[in-house]
């Protein structure tokens, strides 16, 4: 197979389309830091807001990854296509799997961010549940306490 420029080029969009992705996952993850930053500042600090800076500390870090390997990957692609102008196809085609292999480092640390993010919500609403719906353990709990 033959590399030409057409089929590097293919993969901006969706480069473009996952970094925009990741921007939008950060901007919401800032928001999040600055309301909880707020929330120290104003006194509340129990263990679960220590938890979550924890947590949003770890996923800050893989998001800033994600974008480093996305931005490898359109570095790779840009310079696939230099080199494919320059009439140097072992050069390109190198540069074009690397391209390939950063996307896909890029995808993987997101999938694992997406499963912290989501075990994060779950761990909340688990709280709140507690809160609005006692299971029948806490509720023998809780009439035994009064007694």
């Amino acid at each position: 197979m033959e590399l030409t420029v057409n089929i590097p080029a293919l993969l901006f969009p969706a480069i473009s389309l996952i970094m925009l992705a990741y921007t939008n996952r950060f901007l919401a993850l800032a928001t999040l830091v600055r309301n909880l930053k707020t929330k120290y500042e104003d006194g509340d600090k129990n263990a679960g807001l220590h938890k979550q800076i924890k947590n949003l500390r770890y996923r800050l870090r893989l998001i800033k990854n994600m974008q480093a390997f996305g931005v490898l990957s359109f570095a790779s692609c840009l310079f696939c296509m230099f080199f494919i102008y320059l009439e140097l196809p072992l050069t390109a085609e190198i540069l074009f799997a690397l391209s390939l292999i950063f996307f896909m480092i890029s995808l993987i640390i997101s999938l694992i961010e997406i499963q912290i993010s989501t075990t994060a919500l779950e761990l909340e609403l688990s709280t709140l549940e507690e809160l609005d719906n006692p299971s029948i353990v806490s509720r023998f709990k809780k009439k035994f306490e009064k007694e």
